[in-house]
């Protein structure tokens, strides 16, 4: 498969080979799936914590007598029954994380880059110099580009600064590097925005996978 390459001005500026296997079946769809569903397991903090009867102020002193005073019987303050009592069930600090091995990774990233090749949503440019930080310089490249709704640029990392200071400020658009691109992000954006170099390394990730 081949995708075209353009400047940042739109324009056309020759063809790129695709040097990784496409998965043209529904062969992976359940990589994606488990690969996705512990990534945003992982992003859970887990911290939520309640305090049991055992854990809540209080003392073991009976709030009164058993009988004779006509109310129920009551045996602690500590009680569920009462406010600030403990609580039953209540959630504890967890770990949600979720093992997926490094196959399973890298076929649910193919998947998902092979589906979004199919579907027309990648564009790649040869490079991405901005010679200001200017984020209407950056806004003018995302529309020169036909850019709609959110995007996610992908550059190998070593591009100057001024890209990321450009980029920060556009509502839908985000950055990341071709090392640390996962399948969560190929999946979630409305487009993304390769550059040349960082298209190859990932593909020299698939491959090398």
């Amino acid at each position: 498969m081949k995708i075209s390459i353009k400047n940042l001005d739109g324009k056309s500026a020759g063809e790129l080979e695709v040097k990784f296997a496409l998965i043209e079946n529904g062969r992976g769809t359940q990589a994606v799936h488990d690969t996705v569903t512990a990534y945003r397991a992982a992003q859970r903090s887990g911290t939520a914590c309640t305090k049991t009867a055992g854990e809540v102020t209080g003392t073991n002193k009976k709030p009164w007598k058993q009988k004779g005073t006509g109310r129920a019987r009551a045996g602690s303050f500590q009680s569920p029954l009462w406010v600030g009592g403990g609580v039953v069930f209540g959630p504890k600090p967890r770990d949600f994380s979720k093992k997926i091995s490094k196959k399973t990774k890298a076929l649910a990233l193919r998947k998902a880059l092979s589906e979004r090749l199919k579907l027309g949503d990648i564009v790649v440019v040869n490079d991405i110099k901005l010679t200001s930080p200017k984020t209407k310089d950056f806004v003018k490249v995302i529309d020169a580009l036909e850019l709609t709704g959110t995007t996610l640029v992908v550059s190998c990392g070593a591009e100057n600064k001024n890209l990321t200071l450009a980029a920060r400020n556009i509502v839908g658009v985000t950055l990341t590097t071709s090392d640390s691109i996962n399948t969560y992000d190929v999946l979630r954006p409305d487009k993304l925005l390769f550059t040349k170099s960082a298209f190859e390394k990932v593909e020299a990730r698939l491959n090398k996978e």
